[in-house]
């Protein structure tokens, strides 16, 4: 394979725009668990949302899915959506919000240079709520590369957070 010139380091992924079966129950979801604000309504097959203003970070619509079942299990698609958190203390407060709302974790994980809550949105979609470590204390091999790892995530240490109420 031929090497290309990398991309520019200014390159962000904007935004996801998911399929779902159902507007309201996305919107439950994403606006009344997440926190996610609705930038805009298209009436009941599509919504836009987003966190701090942005036209949006999520589009959700049932242009071909309304009434739709989530993909098989081993077809191809969407492993999950990334929702980069600010800090520990704003990843603390969703995993509160996903407690009260009931809704189970599939896993959580330290990855070293970050750490994640793994779930389901309400149409089966992959989604991992995570935080940033800071770039000077990501785990380095002796090259000075970087060394991820995945070990378990405590769920109880992180609950130790601030609330938001509390800052």
């Amino acid at each position: 394979m031929r090497r290309e010139t990398p991309i520019d380091p200014g390159v962000r992924i904007g935004h996801v725009h998911l399929k779902v079966a159902d507007l309201d129950r996305a919107l439950a979801f994403y606006h009344g668990v997440l926190g996610f604000e609705i930038t805009q309504r298209m009436g009941s097959s599509a919504a836009f949302l987003s966190a701090g203003g942005y036209h949006h970070h999520i589009g959700l619509n049932t242009w071909e899915s309304k009434g739709g079942r989530p993909p098989a299990h081993g077809t191809t698609g969407l492993f999950h959506v990334a929702i980069l958190y600010p800090s520990r203390t704003a990843l603390a407060d969703a995993l509160r919000r996903l407690r009260k709302a009931g809704i189970p974790l599939e896993g959580a994980a330290d990855h070293g240079v970050s750490e994640a809550l793994y779930l389901r949105d309400p149409d089966g979609n992959g989604v991992e709520l995570y935080r940033d470590r800071p770039e000077a204390n990501w785990p380095r091999d002796a090259n000075g590369g970087i060394s991820m790892f995945t070990q378990a995530l405590d769920l109880d240490a992180l609950l130790k957070e601030p609330s938001g109420a509390e800052l």
